[in-house]
């Protein structure tokens, strides 16, 4: 393979806006020159359906155009969310301070002034390419720890308890149905809230939160640890760059409108994690799904909008299919039908329901090695990766023939 070269990388993808070709053929000539991947348009709503379609690294952009001018080009951008943080640089014979105020304002970057000087053109454009790059890999490496953190929380979850984990999947399930039928803006953080909701329940005894999810009698101790799980989730992620919002929801999950002056999302979000709860302790506790959303809708404490949300609504489940495994031949995805015990039946290492990860499947050996755990378990198998296994294996592949 030839080595890349400075000349073979491109060194930027621009967007050029001018109703006047001559303009527009000599800005792109002088672009190309320097290697610059250049498309050019004459009017601003072509420019933007461009851009949604390929987004550009940069922006050059004329004020003075019919139907739509630059200034609206801007500022139709920069609401957009998949274009918002592309850099605009305004090209205009307009020159008056007041006419570059507005172009800072609508959401430019920059400004130059026509006619023209190639030398300051390029020099702008490689400055704000420079910085945007800067910008973008800020962005995926902020992203990359945000997404590590986050795993590695949820496998402690699963690491310390599979009931947990289970009931974490259900409520953002519920919270996904409501974001997709509500269209709302950056759904991630309401799922991330619901898939982290019970993440304080994690210091509580298996009891007590099997006891207060189940609607049995709490003592005031009980009830007093129960209560502050949020309030720990809070401060767990508030600590987490970016999860400031998702902590917030979090914490007020069990007094969603006691602040009228707390943000919408906020809001909002928490508005939904209490009736995710809500519903979710009924199914819990055996009420029909729809059945219990009726008892909800009738107790006149929940947002008529979140209930029409989850009308029709039925969880997916997967089809699975049981059967026994040695402990060698467990992977990541199958779920526990048996609990997994002792050589000598004395210890359950594992418990029924728990879905096994990376993590689980390493503790299985440790164990095998020093205490010993018994031969075969019994597992629920996705249907797909079961047929996948069989048509490499054979039934072999399962240890033995379905149970």
């Amino acid at each position: 393979m030839p080595p890349i070269t400075e000349q073979s990388v491109p060194r930027g993808n621009i967007i050029v806006v001018d109703d006047n070709p001559t303009n527009l053929e000599l800005l792109e000539e002088m672009l190309r020159h320097r290697d610059y991947t250049v498309r050019s348009l004459t009017a601003g709503k072509a420019a933007l359906a461009a851009a949604l379609q390929e987004p550009p690294d940069l922006f050059l952009l004329d004020i003075n155009m019919p139907e739509m001018n630059g200034y609206e080009v801007c500022e139709r951008l920069k609401s957009m969310p998949s274009l918002s943080g592309i850099p605009v640089i305004f090209i205009s014979a307009l020159d008056a301070t007041e006419d570059k105020v507005k172009g800072f304002r609508s959401g430019g970057v920059d400004y130059i002034s026509k006619p023209i000087q190639f030398e300051e053109v390029q020099a702008r454009v490689e400055t704000h390419l420079k910085l945007r790059r800067a910008q973008q890999a800020e962005h995926d490496l902020l992203e990359k720890t945000l997404s590590g953190a986050v795993g590695t929380l949820w496998e402690l979850v699963e690491l310390t308890s599979p009931a947990l984990a289970v009931r974490s999947r259900a409520l953002r399930d519920i919270v996904l149905r409501m974001t997709k039928q509500m269209v709302v803006a950056d759904p991630w953080q309401y799922e991330l809230a619901a898939r982290l909701c019970l993440v304080g329940c994690m210091a509580l005894p298996e009891e007590v939160f099997e006891k207060a999810y189940s609607g049995g009698d709490l003592t005031p101790d009980e009830d007093r640890m129960f209560c502050a799980h949020p309030e720990s989730a809070a401060q767990l992620l508030s600590n987490i760059p970016r999860l400031e919002i998702v902590a917030e929801m979090i914490r007020r999950q069990q007094r969603p409108d006691s602040e009228p002056s707390v943000a919408e999302q906020i809001s909002q979000g928490a508005c939904m994690l209490h009736l995710a709860l809500e519903l979710d302790q009924k199914v819990y506790r055996g009420i029909a799904l729809q059945s219990a959303i009726a008892q909800l809708r009738m107790s006149n404490r929940f947002d008529p909008h979140l209930l029409d949300a989850l009308k029709d609504y039925f969880p997916e489940r997967a089809e699975f299919e049981v059967h026994r495994l040695p402990i060698r031949k467990l992977h990541t995805g199958m779920v526990l039908n048996e609990d997994i015990l002792s050589q000598d039946g004395n210890l359950i290492i594992l418990r029924e329901g728990t879905v096994l990860t990376r993590t689980w499947i390493e503790r299985l050996g440790n164990f095998e090695t020093v205490r010993g755990v018994q031969e075969m378990a019994s597992v629920r198998v996705p249907k797909l990766a079961a047929l996948s296994m069989a048509a490499d294996g054979g039934r072999a592949a399962f240890g033995g023939r379905p149970a």
